[in-house]
């Protein structure tokens, strides 16, 4: 039982929250979780006919002290993982746990428990702040529902301390959005998200709305403040170079499923996905001479409809490695028994390899 107010008894879940994880151990551990937006017919009775997959049985883990990034093309499910582990959208099914006890189901004192200790940086700083208050009241409303952080007579200081961290003058405490540019507006939606102290902090494409220039500022914020305040990251961005400066981990993501998982050398140097070499092959690069010379991969086809994705492994419709055997078998999430060095991590593929290789699954299917 749970009372709030002063000299509240903690639930068994909120005493779990407040123990230490050592670093390198799982904070946040998600298995199977499942998203699905429900498809209606009808006005009066309405009737449902299918939905939506936006998150299919995604699993991964977010070690204490990590940046985890999570990459992948639009579409493909990742800002509505981010709002399903915040609890923002229920989730459809599977499991989500903090400190080792399931949050997904919670809600009350509970739930309020879990967001002092998971915030969230969202992506467009123009529309995430109130235009009708004050920078000190954005970044002190947190202190409104969870009092305990910050007396109420401590709560401008406190204010003017959270605006010191994140690189603006305390002085700005007065201000309004609109008086701030792009790259001050995420600083005070980063000094929000730092408010309760937390220890996982999503942060959901947060400089995409910005210029290059202000993009590396609030970086390189981001990695100071990981050092000084011991954070988690989930780092969700499509620009896949800011990825690989950030995170310490990769997560690739397509059409509601994680298809590869590794650390940013295993991803980007010894990708065995054929999804994600076809991202990487992408990337732009800066030296005409190299890019004349670089082997792109020109994906065919659309992306499938999340509201029915194919059967088996769902990159197989425009994928150049697929077989029969793609179309009726879903490829799990593990480590290939055939790679070895750094290409021997986590990959959603029947054929896994590095990009110029073959397995011996794939030669025996051709054979």
């Amino acid at each position: 039982m749970t009372v709030d107010g002063p000299g509240a008894l903690e639930s068994p879940a909120e005493a779990a929250f407040a123990q230490e994880v050592a670093s390198g151990e799982p904070i946040l551990e998600v298995r199977d979780l499942i998203k699905h937006f429900p498809l209606t017919k009808g006005v009066l009775f309405k009737k449902q006919v299918g939905a939506v997959k936006a998150v299919d049985g995604v699993s991964f883990d977010l070690m204490q002290g990590e940046t985890l990034g999570i990459v992948g093309e639009s579409g493909c499910g990742k800002s509505t993982l981010a709002k399903v582990l915040m609890n923002l959208e229920p989730a459809t099914g599977g499991s989500v746990k903090y400190k080792g006890e399931e949050i997904s189901k919670l809600s009350g004192a509970g739930l309020k428990a879990v967001r002092r200790n998971i915030q969230m940086v969202f992506q467009d700083p123009y529309t995430s702040l109130n235009p009708r208050m004050t920078v000190g009241d954005i970044i002190g409303e947190p202190f409104e529902i969870h009092p305990e952080v910050a007396p109420k007579g401590d709560r401008r200081k406190a204010v003017q301390d959270l605006l010191d961290v994140v690189g603006l003058n305390p002085e700005y405490i007065n201000r309004y959005p609109h008086q701030f540019s792009g790259g001050q507006r995420q600083r005070i939606g980063i000094a929000r998200g730092l408010a309760l102290k937390p220890e996982v902090i999503i942060c959901d494409e947060p400089v995409s709305a910005l210029d290059v220039s202000v993009q590396a500022q609030v970086i390189n914020l981001l990695e100071q403040l990981q050092g000084e305040f011991n954070l988690s990251y989930m780092f969700i961005a499509h620009d896949l170079s800011i990825v690989r400066h950030i995170s310490d981990r990769v997560g690739v993501m397509y059409l509601g499923r994680m298809v590869e998982i590794g650390s940013d050398l295993e991803i980007y140097e010894h990708a065995t996905h054929p999804y994600t070499q076809a991202l990487l092959s992408a990337v732009p690069v800066p030296d005409p001479a190299a890019r004349e010379s670089r082997d792109r991969i020109v994906l065919t086809g659309d992306v499938p409809s999340p509201a029915n994705p194919p059967s088996g492994c769902r990159f197989r419709t425009r994928c150049w490695l697929a077989q029969e055997r793609c179309a009726t078998e879903v490829p799990l999430l593990a480590v290939p028994a055939w790679l070895s060095g750094l290409a021997a991590h986590e990959s959603a593929c029947h054929f896994a390899a590095e990009r110029g290789e073959t397995t011996p699954g794939e030669q025996s299917e051709s054979g």
